[in-house]
Formats: structure tokens, sequence, C-alpha cells
């Protein structure tokens, strides 16, 4: 995909941005890190050389730096300057255009976009003298990746925690491609499971994380595109830049796919939703375990993608996209749920497989539409997503304009 030269600067986040090495990895990125003095009291540069497979930049005066075909190569062909975290320091230094070691130097003569993860003290963040300094270099073009709030390592609650690499590397995807081929777009996507209470405790549920249509909706972000997300109940975090619709039954999901659906270009239905719920719905206190068998009677719930089809009925617009989890004849389905449901496209996939499904990072599946079934290999969810938005852009093509 892109070269990217990760400057790490020197505050407890350092230890982080191995995770936002590994983050842009998986995003098939090569990543040069350049660490400052101060980054290197907490990380070792062995550790990112080990991550990144690339000699770790840590000084300007390398005997045979010069001559050496990796830096130059890394001067003149990174496509994105990121640092993370990039500390009240760091952010003082280029605001004032200081060339005192090789991250500084590199971000004068780097033409690449620049993108900063800032992360420090909740007072340091706030302080004037900081928040000048955000504001020059944004106004010089430098984005930002906000950190987050929470627990700090001086032992204080607030704003100013490195952001989580997930959200950092989204963010690089999206400085990288800029506004492209999903520009003016509406895509909505629905991601992870949905539960169905049978009381104040317990609940009907599924192994889904919703890391592929998380996956999606992030690919999604990067082209360009408007997304909107409903998702389920998930422990992973959601893409920076999504509207997130967070739900949780079956009923809940259908409501918020169908409040999006009137203004979206596309509706990829990646969540896996229930099939049934209490029908009596869920009991007010927890229901006490007696000696004897307990009997649940179980209703169907709204099937949303097939409601989709019907609504869509015979216009081309929105774009229909489902999702076929199967763990037998998974094409013959998947070719059934098509012509029933009234959709594109489905994706489908072999979850009884342990490398592929739920609540791992890769996937296998074969995309399958009214003229054809194509395999798709095992690879990471991410990658298999770009491949998902790459069918959809082909379908788009030909149904109506963007609406944006």
């Amino acid at each position: 995909m892109a070269l990217i030269a990760l400057g790490v600067g020197g505050g407890i986040g350092a230890y982080k941005a191995v995770e936002v090495a590994r983050a842009l990895q998986k995003r098939g990125h090569d990543v040069a890190a350049i660490m400052t003095r101060n980054a290197r009291r907490f990380v070792t540069p062995l550790t990112f050389e080990a991550i990144t497979r690339r000699k770790v930049i840590t000084s300007q005066w390398t005997p045979g730096m010069n001559a050496d075909i990796e830096h130059i190569a890394l001067a003149t062909e990174a496509k994105l300057l990121l640092i993370a975290p990039a500390t009240a320091n760091v952010i003082a230094r280029f605001a004032a255009g200081i060339a005192d070691d090789f991250l500084t130097s590199f971000h004068l003569a780097t033409r690449a976009p620049i993108l900063m993860a800032p992360a420090m003290n909740t007072h340091m963040l706030e302080h004037p003298a900081t928040q000048a300094n955000l504001a020059t270099l944004a106004a010089r073009g430098v984005r930002f990746v906000e950190p987050g709030a929470g627990y700090l390592a001086c032992g204080w609650i607030g704003r100013g925690r490195l952001a989580e690499p997930d959200e950092i590397a989204a963010a690089a995807d999206q400085c990288l491609r800029g506004s492209t081929s999903l520009a003016g777009r509406h895509v909505v996507v629905s991601a992870g499971p949905t539960y169905e209470d049978l009381d104040p405790v317990r609940y009907l549920g599924n192994r889904s994380t919703g890391r592929m249509g998380l996956a999606i909706a992030d690919e999604a972000l990067a082209r360009g595109a408007r997304v909107t997300l409903v998702v389920g109940p998930t422990t992973l975090a959601t893409p920076a830049g999504a509207d997130v619709r967070h739900v949780r039954s079956a009923a809940d999901m259908h409501t918020a796919v169908f409040a999006a659906a009137p203004s979206a270009d596309v509706v990829i239905m990646a969540a896996a939703v229930a099939d049934y719920t209490p029908a009596a719905g869920a009991a007010p206190q927890k229901v006490k375990k007696t000696d004897g068998e307990l009997s649940i009677a179980l209703s169907r719930t709204r099937d949303i993608l097939a409601d989709l089809g019907a609504w869509r009925a015979d216009r081309v617009s929105p774009v229909l996209v489902g999702f076929a989890a199967e763990t037998e004849r998974v094409v013959e389905q998947a070719r059934a749920k098509l012509a029933s449901k009234r959709v594109d496209l489905v994706v489908a996939n072999d979850v009884s497989r342990a490398d592929a499904g739920f609540a791992v990072d890769t996937n296998a599946a074969t995309l399958v539409t009214r003229d054809e079934a194509e395999a798709v290999p095992l690879q990471q969810k991410r990658t298999l997503a770009s491949v998902i938005l790459d069918r959809i852009e082909t379908l788009l093509a030909t149904a109506a304009p963007a609406k944006d």
C-alpha cells in the first residue's frame, strides 16, 4: 500500500506505537520507525526493528547514514509522516520549525502529509502554548487524531491519553486516500451480534465480534464515504469518523438500519442478526432455576435484509449487500439468499473453519452475484473488506449517481 514514516515521541504512549505499527502493517502498509532520544527511554529500537523488519532511525549523525539507500528512500518515498505519540515537546518543535534531530529535520524536508496523535498530561494539553502550537500546525495542514479521555500514566483522569492504535491506523488511511472513489456516497453498515434478552441477566446471542463489519466501515471511510455504522454489542473500537448507532436487539437494529437506509447509496448487512427472540419478551426479574426443565418459546425476528429487498423493490438504489455465515453448502445457500431476499451481492463464508469466520483476524469468502461466484482466499479481514468494496463500487457504477 504505502510507506509510512512513524515518528515516536518520548512519552509513555510510545509502547502503544508498537501496536500502531502492527495496525498499519495489517492494512498492508510498510512502516519505518523514527525514534527520538527520549522515546528510546520507553521502548527499545530493537522492538520496532523486529516489528517493522527495517532499521530504526535514531540519529541523523549515525555513521554512513547519508550513504544508506534505505534512509534516502524514506526521505523521498514516504507517503505519510505519522507521529504517535506526539508529545508537547515534539508539537512545539514542529510548530517552531526547529530541526535538531532526525525527526524534526524530516518534518521540514518531507512533502508528505503529516498526521499527529497527541498524548500528554491533561494540563499540558490544555496549556495555551500547546493549544497555540496545535492551531499553528493545523493551519499548515497537519491533521490530528484526537487524544482519548481516561486514566493517564501520571495518575490523573482526563483527556490526553494516546488514541487507540486501530483508530490511529484508520486516520492514517484516510490521510493517504483523501477524497477518493466513494466520496459523496452514503454507506450504511451493520456489524456485530444482536442480544435477545431473556431476563435482566441472560440473553441469546452468537459468536460474532463485529470485526468484519467494522473493517468494511473503516475501508468505506478511507475511500471518502459518509458512513453510518449500526453496531450491536461488541468490545471492539468503532472506526473514527463513522456516525455510530449502538443497538442491542434485532428489533433495535431493524429500526436503526431503516432510519438510515432512505439516504443510502449502499446498505451492507454484515451483522449476525438473531433469527429468534423470546416470544414473551424479556422477563422483568431473573428467572430462577428449578429442579425441572425450562422451556422458552421463541418467535421469529424481522428479517432486515429481506425487508430491505422488499422496500427497494425494483429500484436500483441503494445497492444491497448481505452476508451468509454458513457451515455447509456455502455457495448454494448464498445463491438462494441472493434470490429470495432480492439483493445484489452476498458475501458467503464458512464459519466452521478455525481460521475464518467469527472472533479471528482472517477470513475467506465467496462473493456471489447474479452472474458469478468469486472465491476470495484466506486473508486479513481488513484486506477482504477492500476486495468487497471494490466489488460494491462496480455495482454502484450501474446504480443511481451519488446523492450527496
